[in-house]
């Protein structure tokens, strides 16, 4: 009977893993990742990965298993990949906490989102949208242990980004007669006004990013003319 307590006990907690790029975030966040993954339910695996030449501060980091990744260039990027995809494959955990900053890891988070897990993000405020964007929910460190609980966690859904509004705004600048802009104008006008290449998003191209988000955008079909519009009950008004 006890263990039958233990068992059933045991299924009622969700599994956490947490992954920390200790290239990329420094350990004084420590305290306040542990904290923000111990609220989402049982943290059984929690490891930062990263060199240990010069030796790291999150070797001493309570709670942590440091895990050295060698000197190689990205060897912690892709020592972390290939644990966090094995643990998704191998064990029944269903909820990863990924701590970095660092946009290339917005292709592990949609691959394990694919399979089903659940992905919160935690990282400083230089953090990209892609990452953002690819997580279930993103968090941003404080290191003041004003932690968000999960429930207040900031959901990926169709809520318009910063991004989102500087497109929102082009589009009305270019619109006529609410018609919309040309499709094949938003990268161009984009990039001169704000920087933006959508290339370096996982979406790729501006066609693909648009038609990811219904709620904010109206696409025609495809050809040199097609247009986007801007929905304003999207940006709730």
């Amino acid at each position: 009977m006890l263990i039958l307590r233990i068992l059933i006990g045991r299924s009622l907690v969700s599994s956490i893993a947490l992954f920390v790029d200790g290239d990329n975030i420094s350990p004084c966040y420590g305290e306040e990742i542990m904290t923000f993954a111990q609220q989402l339910g049982r943290l059984d695996v929690s490891r930062v990965y990263g060199g240990a030449h010069p030796a790291s501060d999150w070797m001493a980091a309570a709670g942590f298993r440091f895990i050295h990744a060698g000197r190689g260039k990205n060897g912690a990027d892709i020592l972390l990949t290939i644990d966090a995809i094995e643990a998704c494959q191998l064990s029944e955990i269903r909820t990863f906490v990924i701590a970095t900053s660092d946009g290339d890891f917005s292709h592990l988070a949609y691959r394990l989102r694919e399979r089903g897990v659940e992905v919160y993000g935690l990282g400083e405020d230089k953090a990209p949208i892609s990452f953002r964007a690819a997580c279930t929910g993103f968090s941003t460190l404080s290191s003041k242990l004003n932690v968000m609980p999960p429930k207040t966690i900031i959901q990926r859904g169709d809520s318009p980004s910063k991004l989102d509004e500087k497109i929102r705004a082009m589009i009305a600048s270019h619109s006529k007669n609410g018609q919309g802009m040309r499709i094949s104008e938003l990268a161009p006008k984009m990039h001169s006004s704000h920087g933006v290449k959508i290339s370096s998003y996982p979406e790729r191209t501006w066609r693909a990013y648009l038609t990811k988000r219904p709620d904010l955008y109206q696409l025609d079909p495809r050809g040199p003319e097609a247009k986007v519009k801007f929905m304003p009950q999207g940006f709730g008004n």
